[in-house]
């Protein structure tokens, strides 16, 4: 599953900006945030109001947002009005909440005066997806006045004072920079595309709320098309409904110093973006699947990007080849037993007379998580095996599902070419086995 379902995007504010800042309380010029790091988005923890929550953090959006509250039983919310937004999807705008006065602390940050936008609809609850609780999305804001420093292969933000000269000066000397816009809360950043022999200079969105390497928007270029070899695939949900579109390889593309070699390209239907506000020149964006592969260091104020190489960036661009997508359905007892030699327990004796061996079984349960499949894409080498939406995964080549996570099930479906697959999964209480193999077809 590329997490491009992920992508919660703001693209249609008609709202303006309050006071909002945040100030580093411990009057240092540095504050270290670690993150989580799941199917190539960044998840922080955020406390709102006095409230632990987590956050996706997400350049692409230019608004807080709040749209789950998972298990939490409250959260106080101040100064609360009713209002429309729209976004990338199908659907009309829907209905929303705007709060201020709101404080906000990510570790040693805190904002006294911070607007949240809130949709409370489980349509919108991408916490399934990813196997862990998600409340909200927070973006521009936490950009806007320091230097962010993401380190994708450390799983840590470095948030810097503009006036810490050092780290400034180690930006220049080991790292590439880039020249960005930052228009309505966005950081805007221009590649070359070339695709069939034809080159064109495309204005994209740097996303890191977008789990794909990038999109195109093909009625906004008369240059890159959608390739021939394409798959037509379900992207995921936006704030106004779900998102369609296609699938191919483009020639290449540039970012920082590097150039990808036939990287995956997603193509949005027109409808699913026929209500959002493009600035002047946007043709696409650029998600997580290329940031991942650098150091990225953004400084909104001053406008600028700055780039390094990690391990991954050789790495192939992957997608998955199942063309199934698994979310998380819940927890469960699962009943697990385990040897234990203490004193305690239930005594088996291989002996009669003499108690020559002993085990000491104890019996306990877990939580365990439990997965289903969300959607199976046409014409998919899941779907010819007979794998159904709504089937519980209960194996998968042969290990336990609950003893997985998310990112493992997504990393095996989209591993490699001919690599097999064999799954077990319950339907209407009756356990059935498929099996396929996973087969690049673009």
């Amino acid at each position: 599953m590329h997490l491009k379902q992920l992508i919660f995007f703001l693209l249609c504010s008609v709202y303006s900006f309050g006071q909002s800042e945040f100030l580093i309380s411990n009057h240092k010029k540095k504050v270290v945030i670690p993150f989580k790091f799941i199917n190539n988005l960044i998840f922080i923890p955020v406390n709102v109001n006095g409230e632990e929550l987590t956050f996706l953090l997400d350049t692409g959006v230019e608004q807080t947002i709040l749209f789950s509250l998972d298990e939490k039983e409250e959260v106080k919310l101040f100064e609360v009005e009713k209002l429309k937004l729209k976004g990338l999807g199908s659907m009309e705008p829907i209905d929303s909440y705007k709060s201020s006065k709101n404080k906000l602390q990510i570790k040693a940050l805190v904002d006294t005066n911070h607007e949240i936008y809130i949709i409370l609809d489980q349509e919108f609850n991408f916490s399934s997806q990813v196997g862990i609780p998600v409340n909200g999305i927070i973006g521009y804001n936490f950009f806007k006045d320091y230097i962010v420093e993401i380190d994708y292969e450390r799983k840590k933000l470095f948030v810097y004072s503009q006036n810490h000269k050092k780290i400034q000066a180690k930006f220049y000397k080991n790292f590439e920079k880039s020249a960005i816009a930052v228009e309505d809360g966005k950081p805007y950043y221009v590649s070359n595309l070339v695709a069939e022999g034809k080159q064109v200079s495309a204005k994209l969105l740097i996303d890191s709320g977008n789990s794909d390497a990038l999109w195109v928007f093909a009625s906004r270029t008369d240059v890159i098309k959608i390739p021939q070899k394409n798959i037509l695939d379900y992207l995921g949900r936006g704030f106004s409904g779900s998102v369609y579109g296609k699938r191919g390889r483009i020639t290449s593309f540039d970012f920082g110093t590097k150039t990808f070699e036939e990287p995956l390209v997603t193509f949005p239907d027109s409808t699913s973006i026929r209500s959002v506000n493009f600035v002047k020149n946007r043709i696409g964006s650029i998600g997580s699947e290329v940031l991942s592969r650098f150091r990225v260091v953004f400084d909104y104020k001053n406008q600028i990007m700055y780039t390094k190489p990690n391990a991954k960036i050789n790495d192939p661009f992957h997608f998955n080849m199942s063309g199934i997508e698994v979310e998380h359905a819940g927890l469960e007892w699962v009943k697990q037993s385990i040897d234990d030699r203490s004193s305690s327990g239930i005594r088996v004796y291989t002996d009669a007379n003499t108690e020559k061996f002993q085990n000491n079984l104890k019996v306990h349960f877990e939580l365990k998580p439990v997965f289903s499949v969300a959607s199976v894409r046409v014409n998919s080498e899941a779907e010819k095996a007979g794998i159904k939406v709504g089937d519980r995964i209960t194996k998968i080549n042969h290990r336990t599902a609950y003893g997985l996570t998310i990112q493992a099930i997504n990393e095996l479906l989209k591993s490699e070419e001919g690599r097999t697959i064999e799954i077990e999964i319950e339907r209407k209480g009756k356990i059935f086995n498929f099996k396929f193999q996973l087969r690049k077809i673009i």
